[in-house]
């Protein structure tokens, strides 16, 4: 099962730019568990988002814990939109990754 979660800041750039060093870092733990599949910041810059992989029993419990352990979240900076998806055009490609 795959998710993508939309993150939508609640403060000033100048606050997010202090925690974004610890964030990143803690996207690329993610990233070698083989949970994170891509990321990166909304254009203009009023967020991010990522693209996950997650377990097929329980994805909303697993998108909590990922919120949950960022430093973004962690520090209010954030709002965090979880948004399970079940590609059917491409699965295979993203099963390679």
């Amino acid at each position: 099962m795959y998710a993508a979660m939309l993150v939508r800041y609640r403060r000033p750039l100048s606050e997010i730019e202090a925690v974004t060093e610890a964030h990143r870092a803690y996207l690329r733990t993610l990233k070698e568990q083989g949970i994170l599949l891509a990321s990166g910041p909304l254009d203009p810059r009023t967020g991010g988002l990522l693209l996950l992989r997650v377990q097929d029993a329980s994805p909303l419990a697993d998108l909590d814990t990922i919120r949950d352990n960022d430093p973004f979240y962690k520090a209010g900076l954030a709002n965090y939109e979880p948004l399970v998806w079940n590609p059917g055009i491409g699965k295979d490609a993203l099963d390679r990754l």
